[in-house]
């Protein structure tokens, strides 16, 4: 298990935080997907090492932006 957290902005309501998890569950190996607009955080949970640059690119493609947290 991976477990991998990233803070996202631009998200404000319960409608953001359903565009990112639709996202980012579509990238390979991703098994759960937590999101708060209200701390704008994702944490995103895999089976194996998930690809970074697959969950940034989602959280992009649902319209807004993402940086790893530490």
């Amino acid at each position: 298990m991976s477990t991998n957290q990233y803070q996202v902005t631009g998200m404000t309501c319960g409608h953001c935080e359903m565009s990112v998890r639709e996202e980012v569950g579509a990238v390979p190996g991703v098994e759960e997907v937590q999101v708060s607009a209200e701390s704008g955080t994702l944490v995103v949970t895999g089976s194996d090492a998930v690809d970074e640059s697959k969950v940034l690119a989602a959280v992009d493609e649902a319209g807004y932006s993402a940086v790893p947290v530490a």
